[in-house]
């Protein structure tokens, strides 16, 4: 049977209290937390890390495909998910392909991952990813978080089988984002909510569970994403679902609403706490609805050990309203007194995937000794051409010796450098990112993060920082 056989979530350090948006403008305090990306964070940095934990003890050569989903892809015309295999190291020939423009996108890439892995196109992997604006002091700004999600599609050891698979497609203008804006819109609260989520969700669920020939009752989970809590609850009392037992969102109030990633997100959590034999119903929205059935497997015991959506929530760090505005350009302030950058070069960014996208460097065919960037000749025993590719990002290292440099320009200062030594070998220099500046110190052990480095007349220059590790 195809199904999920993995998943991987990431969700942002950083975490911004939403009484401190009420406090800010006067308005009401709403309770809970975001997730806020940091200034070096996009949906492909966050769909990056999202695959890289989804891959783990996988080989990435066995990968046919990649399907990434957003409403917030960085570029209007190049693809997206070329980027993210090229950081993830994915064969050339892997399929890549975009899917945007509804928040159901997630899930309409894992029904084309289903169609291409049914077909005999191999694991296929899905993630989503998104990074949406609401204006500030408007309820979308409260409500939206950043994060992403991933899961590989195969059908071998699936962790959960989809067993069904039910699909309505709506025109409507509820929520939308027109093309040239930030700013997510939406109609008037009451059309929003009567004539979009409130009626197509129960109907396309009924319709799917009577196709299905299935009840409410025979699901321990219902794995619904909604705007909020109020709208999820109403839906839940129409199909006959117990709101708290059967039908929670124990994310809106950690991490907020995570766009097109909100789905999978979910979908991650559910399995996290689900058992062999536990059945969910799984729902999305956005212009139409989408409706699964899961089936959990016994092999659910390999992600129990890992609980990456726990890990990912409880590592936390609170950031301010002021840093916030900051990070997405929403406050016009006076440029740095600095030279103009230097524009990115496209022919070097091409050059240097291998290096630079995947993180490799070289390790010595005659000696052993591993080094970055890649050396014709080697450091220690001068031997030349000798060497074979080496993996850096995912190994883990140790700061040996670091800077915080306060003259640096920095939508986040200061700025850490470290000299990171890697316990397999090597040493690379390189900024050290979601970072409690007070707790860095000699030995601290850290992770490589894929991260957005420059941006420069248009080209967003992508590399890897260092991260205490999460």
């Amino acid at each position: 049977m195809v199904g999920i056989t993995s998943f991987g979530v990431y969700v942002p350090f950083h975490r911004l209290d939403k009484a401190e948006i009420a406090k800010f403008w006067g308005g009401f305090r709403v309770p809970g937390e975001k997730a806020v990306a940091n200034f070096d964070e996009d949906t492909v940095t966050m769909g990056v890390e999202a695959c890289r934990e989804c891959l783990k003890g996988i080989n990435r050569a066995d990968v046919g495909g990649l399907c990434f989903a957003s409403t917030t892809f960085p570029y209007a015309e190049k693809q997206s998910a070329a980027l993210v295999g090229a950081a993830l190291d994915l064969n050339s020939t892997a399929r890549t392909s975009d899917v945007s423009g509804s928040l159901r996108s997630g899930t309409n890439a894992v029904r084309a991952a289903l169609d291409a892995v049914n077909g005999g196109g191999g694991p296929f992997l899905v993630a989503a990813s998104d990074l949406r604006l609401g204006k500030p002091n408007g309820a979308k700004e409260m409500e939206f978080g950043d994060g992403a999600a991933a899961l590989l599609i195969g059908d071998s050891e699936p962790i959960a089988t989809i067993d069904h698979v039910y699909s309505v497609n709506n025109e409507i203008y509820d929520v939308y984002r027109p093309a040239v804006d930030r700013f997510v819109r939406s109609w008037e609260d009451r059309f929003v909510r009567e004539a979009g989520f409130m009626k197509v969700v129960p109907e396309a669920v009924a319709a799917a569970l009577k196709e299905f020939n299935m009840s409410a009752g025979d699901f321990s989970r219902a794995v619904i994403s909604a705007p909020n809590p109020s709208y999820l609850a109403g839906v839940a009392r129409k199909l006959g679902l117990d709101a708290k037992s059967q039908a929670p969102d124990p994310l809106w109030g950690a991490v907020g609403n995570l766009g097109a990633a909100h789905p999978l997100m979910l979908v991650a959590a559910a399995l996290e706490q689900a058992d062999p034999g536990d059945k969910l119903l799984w729902v999305s929205y956005g212009d139409g609805c989408e409706v699964m059935v899961l089936t959990v497997t016994e092999h659910i015991a390999k992600m129990k050990e890992k609980q990456p959506v726990t890990r990912m929530v409880n590592s936390k760090m609170l950031t301010s309203y002021r840093q916030y505005l900051r990070w997405r350009n929403l406050l016009d302030q006076e440029p740095p007194n600095r030279p103009r950058e230097e524009p990115a070069s496209a022919v070097a960014l091409h050059r240097d995937i291998k290096c630079g996208l995947a993180l490799y460097g070289s390790k010595c065919g005659n000696c052993g000794t591993v080094q970055y960037p890649v050396q014709r000749i080697c450091m220690e025993c001068r031997a030349k051409d000798d060497f074979e590719y080496y993996p850096f990002a995912d190994k883990l290292g140790r700061v040996a010796t670091f800077s915080h440099d306060n003259l640096a320009v920095s939508p986040d200062p200061p700025t850490t450098v470290a000299v990171l030594d890697f316990e397999e070998g090597g040493r690379i220099m390189m900024d050290v990112t979601d970072r409690d500046v007070s707790a860095i110190q000699v030995g601290t052990p850290v992770e490589m993060t894929f991260r957005k480095f420059r941006e420069t007349q248009g080209i967003t220059v992508y590399w890897w920082k260092s991260r205490p590790v999460r």
